[in-house]
């Protein structure tokens, strides 16, 4: 992604196809088509996240497939999306603080990068998108981690406590989103809606950092091998050529699935022992502490049981990653402002 950096000096060339900053963006489109963009990117792959999740607490190693197997056969298609309503109610507004926060970071420490500390255009944009992905994880999670707690809690719970597709034999019931909002807060406090906050900040917000720096390496590195950085002629003219929009799309897809793969293999066991420690109970119906978390996986499989749910987590993040990345810059295109897109 180009930085305001490299539109104000920096030397090296990067990749040809036209970025959208955050100074170029009309806001109020932006926030609303993101809105309605990525509700019905979530809605497609929520049922992934619901069979994660019940992989990574399930107390007995059981396959993704056999898990959604029996949850279907024993209460519908409509498990697959329970908890939906909730995380989609969250979704929204973490989503506009994720992006916006995002956005700024990364021009703000481009710049910074690239005309401070005299860094490499390629090294300035690697940098931004870490921090950016850095901090846009941290601001999300003021939102996103009791939406976790709340959803999650109710992706576990099964109506039939004797049912084969039941993840753990401990876990509270509740009767939607709003009774488990109330429930918590009135069982646990405030603490108990942000149950897992550290852990959630220690599982995404490198991960985030990890996927925006792997994500913009990997396009860049493509497109060198493309040869697509240069002028048709391969000097040094103005004129450069800009490729398709059908290959700008392919290869941020491509890059966004490599950097998916690659953040959800380094941080899956993570995000394994926040889920279980955000949703699971022990025999005498307590929350567990993380050190508790950890031993109990352990005792369950070894190291390998920090890897449940590492196949829909994988598959999640590739998918999601891919198809997130390329709403996100076709929605970057789609808000550019009108005066920038008339050459003003």
């Amino acid at each position: 992604m180009s930085l305001r950096a490299s539109q104000q000096g920096a030397t090296e060339e990067q990749h040809p196809a036209i970025d959208v900053d955050w100074r170029m963006l009309d806001k109020t489109r932006f926030f609303f088509l993101g809105a309605a963009l990525f509700s019905g990117v979530s809605a497609t792959l929520y049922p992934i996240m619901v069979l994660k999740t019940r992989q990574q607490v399930c107390a007995h190693n059981t396959s993704s497939m056999r898990l959604g197997y029996n949850l279907v056969r024993d209460e519908g298609v409509r498990a697959l999306y329970r908890g939906f309503g909730t995380s989609l109610l969250g979704t929204i507004p973490a989503r506009a603080l994720y992006m916006s926060t995002l956005e700024i970071t990364k021009s703000n420490v481009g710049y910074i990068a690239a005309r401070h500390l005299g860094l490499p255009e390629s090294a300035a944009a690697a940098t931004a998108n870490a921090a950016a992905g850095l901090n846009a994880s941290v601001a999300a999670q003021l939102v996103w981690t009791p939406v976790d707690v709340i959803s999650q809690r109710l992706m576990v719970q099964n109506k039939q406590k004797g049912s084969s597709s039941n993840p753990h034999p401990h876990s509270s019931h509740y009767k939607g989103g709003y009774d488990a909002f109330r429930t918590i807060l009135r069982v646990e406090g405030l603490r108990g809606l942000y149950r897992g906050f550290g852990m959630s900040i220690l599982t995404y917000a490198p991960s985030s950092a990890l996927w925006w720096a792997t994500y913009c390496m990997t396009q860049r590195t493509i497109w060198k091998s493309l040869g697509l950085g240069l002028n048709k002629s391969g000097t040094d003219a103005e004129e450069r050529y800009v490729p398709s929009t059908a290959m700008v799309v392919s290869v941020q897809g491509v890059s966004a699935a490599c950097a998916g793969g690659v953040a959800a293999i380094v941080t899956t066991p993570l995000d394994t022992i926040k889920t279980r420690f955000q949703v699971m109970e022990n025999d005498e119906n307590k929350r567990p502490s993380i050190r508790e978390t950890v031993r109990t996986l352990f005792r369950e499989g070894g190291w390998r049981a920090c890897y449940k749910g590492l196949g829909p987590r994988w598959a999640t993040m590739s998918m999601s990653a891919t198809t997130m990345i390329t709403t996100y810059e076709f929605l970057k295109r789609m808000s550019t402002k009108q005066d920038i897109n008339n050459g003003g």
